[in-house]
């Protein structure tokens, strides 16, 4: 088991300070100086191990890593195993990657060894113990770090760009991180992303969920901000109450900012998981304005991936009704009554089929059938078909969703 998963370090140390050692292989140990997991080569993954290894003992908890893989990880032989030696490491394999070539180490870190760009320190997810975020109460989520960013300044430009880390070895998702601008924004309505089946994922439904399913398939950096759909590397099992009352306001103030100056936003979702478990605790969101330098949009939060009056177990998805929660509902419905009924329903901004809950027919947003549709009737459901027909629902004749 690897603990503190959710834990990692922001770093952006350039070459010029940060060099693996002149001998590729260790002659106390017959392996490579890097090669941290053993395999044989020298990759990101060895620089992830490194992170984890120094956030955790950084926090005063006992590291994973053996004491032979502690003599492998310190590429910079200064007696520790920090941010300096991934740093080192990812450099190394950031030029062999760019430029199709194995070199060897004596060559890279010779004094005339190439200039590599410096590792810009976003890439890497958020240092946020999750043992120290307050329990949720009644509010979507909390503020971190003053509501500050923890972006390094030379690493902040309005060159618009996007990037997902690739899943653990628990097929979790990492940090996302993008430049939003108008540049990347989507040209076209969205598409199906029911085919994908986030760690932790389960169909379970509850009437006082609104739109009954407790969880969605959450975009960490979100739609609307990049056009980015169907991507595995972007998608977790969150509640709807993380999507839309925890996530959604931070990317509409993204979003409408981007859309009325034409400006940059440099915005970071980093899913904090505890241990191996496969559904996140929440996510930290980082947003900071480039143009006019955090003046406009600046924040830093933790949202709570919880469901009011739902019980989850973090470890595998499963979930039950909290009967104390119900009960409460169920005493105060009738002195809301009125206000629920006259209140118009409003679509998300993400969905994929309007289903109609009096006829059990449902259709493409588009269709024409949905203008005829009463607002009372109306089901904005975002998954697939086929959780629809298994709901008992039809897809409609017309529009053949």
């Amino acid at each position: 088991m690897k603990k503190y998963k959710f834990m990692s370090v922001l770093c952006a140390v350039s070459l010029g300070a940060a060099m693996l050692p002149n001998s590729y292989v260790s002659a106390e140990t017959d392996i490579m100086h890097g090669d941290v997991n053993g395999d044989g080569s020298i990759t990101a993954v060895d620089a992830s191990l490194i992170l984890t290894e120094y956030a955790v003992t950084s926090a005063g908890k006992n590291g994973t890593l053996t004491d032979t893989q502690k003599k492998i990880a310190d590429v910079n032989m200064d007696g520790k195993v920090d941010a300096v030696d991934a740093s080192a490491i990812l450099s190394y394999y950031a030029y062999c990657s760019v430029n199709d070539t194995v070199i060897s180490v004596e060559v890279f870190t010779a004094e005339d060894r190439p200039v590599v760009p410096k590792i810009p320190s976003y890439i890497f997810p958020q240092a946020v113990d999750i043992s120290t975020i307050p329990s949720f109460t009644d509010k979507p989520y909390c503020i971190l770090n003053n509501n500050i960013p923890a972006f390094d300044p030379d690493d902040l430009n309005g060159t618009p760009f996007e990037s997902y880390e690739e899943p653990d070895e628990f097929g979790r998702c990492g940090v996302c991180v993008a430049a939003v601008g108008t540049e990347l924004m989507p040209t076209e309505k969205r598409g199906e992303i029911g085919m994908i089946k986030p760690t932790g994922w389960h169909l379970d439904k509850y009437d006082f969920v609104d739109g009954k399913y407790l969880y969605n398939r959450c975009h960490l950096l979100g739609y609307q901000l990049t056009g980015e759909n169907a991507n595995p590397n972007n998608l977790v099992t969150g509640t709807r109450y993380l999507n839309t009352k925890g996530m959604l306001p931070f990317e509409d103030e993204i979003a409408s900012y981007v859309k009325k100056t034409d400006n940059h936003v440099l915005y970071r979702v980093t899913p904090l998981f505890a241990d191996d478990e496969l559904v996140c605790r929440g996510v930290a969101m980082e947003g900071w304005s480039v143009e006019d330098s955090g003046a406009s949009v600046c924040f830093n939060v933790f949202c709570y991936n919880v469901q009011p009056g739902v019980v989850i177990d973090y470890a595998t998805g499963e979930n039950h009704a909290d009967e104390s929660y119900i009960a409460t509902t169920t005493v105060t419905e009738t002195t809301v009554r009125t206000t629920v009924t006259t209140t118009v329903t409003q679509p998300p901004v993400e969905y994929d089929f309007v289903a109609n809950k009096n006829s059990k027919v449902f259709h493409r947003p588009d269709c024409t059938s949905v203008d005829k549709m009463s607002e009372k009737n109306r089901w904005y459901f975002q998954g697939s078909r086929e959780e629809l027909i298994a709901d008992g629902y039809k897809p409609c004749s017309n529009c053949q969703p």
